[in-house]
């Protein structure tokens, strides 16, 4: 557990009191199939395990019920997380945190509605494919737009 938290991008923590087997078993699939892993937490190994890791914070956290769900992604665990507590009120959404950065329930959703990390890649490589004409047509249209209205401003002035 230690190297889980050692290695993790991010750390969601989570109570699951009432989960059927079933549901936990389609939660882990979900996560499997995001990048993401699930388990169910001892409180009293993970309080031992994240000491002298950067989620040492959230010690105080586990009790009760715990499971935790970690990624190397920055959003995949909280991603999945989120959607499935919105789809099954037993699992509750405790906190987190993205290496030494503490996060609450609502930092955790907020993290969730952000794009992945391969979305953004994808983002990016499609603005720079965009052809340079793009960039200076947009660059250059309010200079145009600028010379426009002169050009009527003066042959408004030269009618009179």
């Amino acid at each position: 557990m230690n190297q889980v938290f050692s290695n993790a991008g991010l750390v969601v923590i989570a109570h699951y009191s009432g989960l059927t087997v079933a549901e936990l078993s389609d939660l882990r699939r979900q996560m499997r199939d995001a990048g993401a892993s699930f388990k169910v937490t001892k409180n009293r190994l993970v309080r031992l395990a994240v000491d002298g890791t950067p989620y040492n914070p959230l010690a105080e956290k586990f009790t009760g019920p715990t499971a935790i769900a970690y990624s190397d992604d920055p959003v995949a665990a909280a991603r999945v997380s989120v959607n499935y507590a919105k789809k099954n009120e037993k699992l509750v959404i405790v906190g987190g945190a993205m290496g030494e950065v503490p996060l609450d329930e609502a930092g955790v959703k907020n993290l969730a509605s952000m794009p992945s990390l391969d979305e953004l890649r994808g983002k990016l490589v499609g603005l720079l494919n965009a052809p340079a004409t793009k960039i200076a047509g947009v660059l250059q249209a309010p200079a145009g737009q600028l010379a426009r209205v002169m050009q009527a401003r003066s042959d408004s002035q030269n009618a009179a």
